[in-house]
């Protein structure tokens, strides 16, 4: 579960990836570093202009073959040994980060389309492309976490608000899940929790660790 880039992933990813099936664990590493790679590159922008263009040069470059990309990069060259044939996952990852950058403030909109981008490009992770039993519940799963986890991250406290308001909308959907989505699971549970203290940050309080361990037990 050790991180592909020199990026340390947050506390809750990493327990998420230590119950998670060592035939999944590596796809989804993938993930969440690259995940984490276009937060920052959002985080680093002060013209929308260039975020979409350092955006788009990874959208274009996971549109090529393998052997078309530029190598050198430990996260691209990741993405062409163990992402192979889930590219379009990763570049609907990509389009939901530049929702981001939108005029402020975040509309709903753009809040539910950057979820379900999140959610859909982990689901990949365990091979899922959609119509696969179980796929529903993982992407509700996943959907939670991506609210919440944003949630944490924004300054003003209208846009947790409303992102709070989103997550919880979507709360009802989320299933117990079975045992090779036990990290999933453990996000999931992690961000309702968060959520229902009005986004606070997933692994805050001793509550976290039970929380977590309720839903690597149980499923949800």
């Amino acid at each position: 579960m050790t991180p592909i880039s020199d990026d340390i992933l947050p506390a809750e990813i990493r327990l998420a990836l230590a119950h998670t099936p060592r035939a999944y664990r590596e796809a989804l590493t993938i993930f969440f570093d690259f995940d984490l790679r276009l937060g920052r590159i959002l985080s680093g922008t002060t013209e929308p202009m260039l975020g979409q263009m350092r955006l788009a040069w990874w959208r274009e470059t996971l549109m090529r073959p393998v052997e078309e990309r530029p190598s050198g990069d430990v996260v691209l060259d990741a993405i062409g040994k163990h992402w192979v044939g889930r590219e379009t996952a990763l570049i609907a990852l990509v389009d939901c980060w530049e929702e981001l950058l939108a005029e402020p403030p975040l509309g709903e909109d753009h809040a539910r389309r950057f979820a379900q981008g999140r959610s859909r490009a982990m689901a990949a992770a365990f091979g899922h492309q959609g119509g696969v039993r179980g796929a529903s519940g993982v992407a509700a799963s996943a959907e939670l976490w991506a609210i919440a986890d944003l949630a944490t991250s924004v300054s003003g406290p209208d846009e947790r608000e409303m992102l709070v308001t989103v997550g919880l909308s979507g709360a009802d959907r989320v299933e117990k899940l079975s045992a090779p989505y036990k990290g999933v699971a453990i996000l999931g549970a992690l961000a309702l929790r968060s959520l229902e203290k009005g986004g606070r940050p997933l692994m805050e309080g001793r509550g976290a660790s039970i929380t977590a361990l309720r839903a690597a037990i149980f499923g949800r």
